[in-house]
């Protein structure tokens, strides 16, 4: 098993979706935090076939695995504003949200007549209201690491600077949200772990609820896989069996 505790002030983790409002997870979804690895392994999951508008996600080479997730107990000096009880400051983060200028090409023939005055810029603006994550600290875990075995060296030797990048900066979500700090842990310390939310079972998860996607795919949303999750009721440091989600897009 490889660990990872991954920090930082803003991250922003979106389904796709269009419209006024983007909305985020609540928590670093399994597949944000497996790109992320690939990233500090220097693995490439990227592909340009030459046909689709998007670059699209590779479907056979990339590694499988199992990820876990969990919200480390410790407190974060930056995080005062909820409670989980008396005296302990929240584990999670919280949702914030921002209007930005949203600058895009629009569909079909819509705008056309302000290309001229935009020089050669995306010409169409429209006010959109984002949300983010304020105050992420979270616990990544990755076991049964197929193809390759050894990538958990291969991210250790990427954060030491061993490895030759290809393509940018880890990030999480969006490219201006940058990690404060990425940790290699030899053990999960004690956590709230995110588990799939099943109808019925036990008492509803609390505010940190939502919908984590688990595999994408840029050519077809339909076939993106998400699941609702919510972290458990009680912290541990032994991670539960259901709390691991199976990473594999040759199956995606």
């Amino acid at each position: 098993m490889f660990c990872l505790l991954i920090e930082s002030h803003f991250a922003a983790f979106r389904p796709f979706i269009t419209g006024s409002f983007r909305p985020a997870a609540p928590f670093i979804t399994p597949s944000a935090a497996y790109g992320l690895l690939l990233n500090l392994a220097g693995i490439e999951m990227r592909e340009d076939d030459g046909k689709s508008a998007m670059t699209l996600i590779k479907k056979s080479g990339l590694p499988e695995m199992d990820i876990a997730l969990g919200a480390p107990v410790a407190n974060k000096p930056w995080k005062q504003d909820r409670s989980l009880e008396k005296g302990e400051s929240s584990v999670f983060p919280t949702v914030q949200q921002l209007y930005q200028q949203l600058h895009n090409y629009p569909v079909g023939k819509q705008g056309l007549e302000h290309a001229p005055y935009a020089m050669g810029n995306k010409y169409n603006i429209t006010p959109v209201r984002r949300s983010f994550l304020h105050g992420l600290r979270a616990v990544v875990c990755f076991r049964n690491c197929r193809n390759p075995e050894d990538i958990g060296e291969m991210a250790c030797a990427g954060l030491r600077g061993e490895l030759r990048r290809e393509y940018g900066l880890p990030f999480l979500g969006d490219s201006n949200f940058l990690p404060d700090r990425i940790e290699v842990l030899e053990s999960p310390p004690p956590c709230y772990w995110f588990v799939p939310v099943v109808e019925g079972d036990g008492e509803p998860p609390d505010q940190s609820i939502g919908r984590l996607t688990i595999t994408i795919d840029r050519a077809d949303s339909s076939r993106t896989q998400s699941k609702l999750f919510g972290p458990t009721s009680e912290q541990s440091d032994e991670i539960p069996n259901h709390a691991w989600v199976s990473i594999d897009y040759s199956r995606a």
